[in-house]
């Protein structure tokens, strides 16, 4: 009962640092004009800050990871947190671009390492079994603070000043690295795994196919996200102030979705999982992009993608664990950067059709396109799976 109790607490540990990160990433959406006028910048130049914290997460994931395998994990959390809480406090005290700039990049560095490393953490801690719900429970954290933590952030920051918002990204990552600390039990480095078992399981080409699965299936969840508020705006006349609530939506949705994506991975195989998701995924955008008639179908639609787009989440974590034996932290933590790269790509090609002069609606029709790509993807993999077992089966036989 004991060892139940203080698995549950470090799972909540790992929760808590979810909520910070989520809150540091989407947060800045939200204040992004209050930053551009406090530093004397235009809002495309603001956005930048964006961009360059999801260049911190792909560049920081397998960097900082790799040092996992000379650092045990709880304390490899427990510096990722201090790196975390370090920058983003640095961040509240930007006077110029420049130095903005620089400090969303650091920031950014330990987000894929913390997840990658917590996913592989957080099996461990689960019973048999139940790693998928372990997982989702740490994912929670991130979806917590799409719900509470971004809305209340984004008032505080336009009430009083943006500043305000990364001071409280800093406290929660305080309540985060005390978390890990009192909460974490204490696991023994893998000094046993030779540095060319994490080179052959880096050589592996289904986990590269899973990554860019990631990249450009989430890609499709990013094509509408980036693009809600005009999204709203244009299409069904909701007002600026209202937009608040439809993110709130979103994020009970994506809650919603974290873990009915868990169920569904113990249900299917992890892949199967996210196959089903990225179908269902196409089916709502484009549904999205040509059903919307009024507030109300649009605020149903908002919550129903939210939740759609989370149920990939674990599933596809636990895929690429599986995937990458001999690395899996690593592996873990680069399908983080593989998230980042599918929001790049998912906001660039869903602005190219509005750019030519497109309603804001083709948003959700590339992100159609993008997620369908995704599902061909793990549809391929399932093949290519299958046939390496016949294959396997042919030689066993035939000896």
């Amino acid at each position: 009962m004991k060892e139940k109790n203080s698995n549950k607490k470090a799972l909540l540990a790992l929760a808590v640092g979810g909520f910070g990160i989520g809150l540091t990433e989407f947060v800045i959406m939200g204040i992004l004009p209050n930053v551009a006028n406090a530093l004397s910048i235009t809002i495309p130049e603001a956005g930048h800050f964006i961009s360059a914290y999801a260049l911190g997460v792909v560049v920081g994931a397998p960097l900082l990871t790799s040092l996992s395998r000379k650092i045990a994990p709880h304390r490899m959390l427990l510096l990722l947190m201090v790196w975390f809480t370090i920058f983003n406090t640095i961040s509240a005290f930007s006077s110029s671009y420049g130095f903005m700039l620089v400090a969303r990049f650091l920031s950014g560095l330990p987000h894929g390492a913390f997840f990658g490393i917590g996913a592989v953490v957080a099996g461990k801690l689960a019973k048999e079994g139940k790693s998928a719900q372990a997982i989702a429970v740490m994912f929670s954290g991130l979806t917590i603070a799409n719900v509470i933590g971004v809305p209340l952030g984004t008032y505080l920051g336009n009430q009083y000043d943006w500043s305000v918002s990364f001071l409280m990204v800093g406290v929660v990552g305080i309540l985060a690295l005390a978390s890990v600390f009192y909460w974490m039990p204490q696991f023994e480095k893998d000094v046993k795994r030779p540095t060319t078992s994490e080179e052959k399981g880096l050589k592996n080409l289904e986990l590269w196919a899973l990554i860019a699965l990631t990249t450009v299936g989430t890609g499709g969840f990013f094509a509408w996200y980036s693009y809600i508020a005009p999204l709203l705006t244009e299409t069904v006349s909701l007002s600026e102030n209202a937009i608040s609530i439809a993110m709130i939506l979103a994020g009970l949705g994506m809650f919603c979705g974290n873990f009915i994506g868990a169920k569904l991975a113990e249900i299917f195989s992890p892949l199967r999982a996210v196959g089903i998701s990225l179908l269902s995924m196409t089916i709502i955008l484009v549904c999205n992009s040509f059903m919307i008639s009024n507030v109300v179908v649009a605020m149903i639609f908002t919550f129903i993608v939210g939740m759609i787009a989370f149920t990939i989440s674990t599933p596809i974590q636990m895929a690429i664990i599986n995937s990458a034996k001999g690395s899996e932290m690593l592996g873990s933590s680069m399908n983080q950067s593989a998230f980042n790269m599918g929001n790049a790509l998912g906001a660039y090609l869903a602005g190219l059709p509005i750019a030519y002069g497109y309603s804001v609606s083709t948003s959700s029709l590339v992100g159609a396109c993008l997620a369908f790509s995704g599902a061909i993807v793990a549809l391929a993999i399932l093949i290519y799976r299958k046939q390496k077992i016949r294959k396997k089966n042919k030689i066993a036989y035939c000896s």
